[in-house]
C-alpha cells in the first residue's frame, strides 16, 4: 500500500480491536456487541495475537471502551426518543452504530453525520461497500480537515444547527491542544436548546489507578511514536469549567464507578473500566 492510498487510523482500528476482543475474551453479558467493526477493519487471523490485544493486560482498557460506546448510544436512543433528530459522531472512525443500530435511526427518524478525515473516511467507505453493508439515506459522511472549518463542512452535508442535536467525541480529546477543544465546546454550546454533547477525556496519568498507570504510559509513548502524541489531559474538576465557561448548561462528569455500577454489576471477572478514561455530559 502505497503512502497516498487511504487508510484508517490505526487508534481507530484497534478500539475496533478491543470491542471484538470484548465478545471473544469476556464472559457474558456483554456491554456492546459489536463484531462488525473487525470486519471493516479485517485485521487478520492473527490479530489477536498483537501485543496491545492482550486478555489480560488490556482487561481494564477495552471495558472502558465498551463503557464509553454503550454510553454513548443509550444517551443517542433515549434523546431520540425524545424528538432530537440529530446525532453527530466527531472523530468517527470506525465507530458501527449506523450498522448495528440502525432500527433506533429509522424507528425515530434520525440523521446521523460521522464527521473524520478524508482519508480514513474514505477507506471506510471503500470497505462497507466491499463488505455489502451499503449506506442508508439517513447516513451521512463527512469529510473535514479538523485544523479548518469543519463546522461549515458538517452544515454543508446538511447538519441543522437550528435543531436539537446529540454530539459525540469519543476518543478525541486526549489528542487536541486545549486551545481547540475549548473552540469546539463554544461550537457545541451554541447548538439548539436540548442539544447534548458527550466527550471523554484522559486523566493525568498521577490520577489513574496506580496498576493502570504503566499502561498509560506505554499509551502515551505508543502515541508520540506514532506522531499522534496526548496533548491534553484532564481532572473531572478542569473540564467541566471548561464546559461552563464555553456556555454549555448543567454540564456532569460520568465517573468509571458510575458506568462500573451500571454496566458492570455483579462480574467477578475484573471486567471494568478504569477511571483513565471518564465522560463528561453536557447540554444547552
Amino acid at each position: 500500500m502505497s503512502a497516498e492510498e487511504p487508510a484508517p487510523e490505526h487508534t481507530a482500528v484497534r478500539v475496533a480491536l478491543w470491542r471484538a476482543l470484548h465478545l471473544r475474551a469476556d464472559a457474558p453479558p456483554h456491554v456492546v456487541e459489536d463484531e462488525v467493526g473487525l470486519r471493516i477493519a479485517d485485521p487478520g487471523d492473527g490479530w489477536r495475537e498483537r501485543p496491545d490485544m492482550d486478555v489480560d493486560a488490556t482487561r481494564r482498557t477495552r471495558a472502558s471502551i465498551v463503557a464509553r460506546a454503550r454510553f454513548v448510544e443509550d444517551l443517542v436512543e433515549e434523546r431520540a426518543a425524545d424528538g432530537v433528530g440529530q446525532y453527530v459522531v466527531l472523530g468517527a472512525g470506525l465507530d458501527t452504530f449506523a450498522q448495528r443500530r440502525a432500527e433506533v435511526a429509522t424507528r425515530y427518524g434520525l440523521r446521523v453525520f460521522e464527521v473524520d478525515q478524508p482519508g480514513p473516511q474514505a477507506w471506510k467507505r471503500q470497505r462497507l461497500a466491499e463488505l455489502g453493508l451499503g449506506v442508508p439515506e439517513w447516513l451521512y459522511f463527512v469529510p473535514v480537515d479538523f485544523e479548518g472549518d469543519w463546522w461549515g463542512r458538517l452544515r454543508e452535508a446538511g447538519f441543522d444547527p437550528g435543531r436539537p442535536a446529540v454530539v459525540a467525541s469519543a476518543g478525541v480529546t486526549m489528542y487536541l491542544s486545549e486551545e481547540a477543544i475549548a473552540a469546539t465546546f463554544r461550537l457545541v454550546a451554541g447548538l439548539a436548546p436540548g442539544s447534548v454533547f458527550v466527550t471523554t477525556f484522559l486523566r493525568p496519568v498521577e490520577d489513574v489507578e496506580p496498576d493502570q498507570q504503566a499502561q498509560l504510559r506505554v499509551a502515551m509513548k505508543g502515541a508520540r511514536a506514532a506522531g499522534t502524541p496526548f496533548l491534553t489531559f484532564y481532572k473531572p474538576e478542569q473540564i467541566l469549567a471548561s464546559a461552563r465557561e464555553a456556555g454549555f448548561r448543567e454540564p456532569r462528569h460520568v465517573s468509571a464507578a458510575e458506568l462500573e455500577k451500571r454496566y458492570f454489576a455483579d462480574r467477578t471477572d475484573g471486567v471494568r473500566p478504569s477511571r483513565g478514561e471518564e465522560l463528561l455530559v453536557a447540554g444547552t
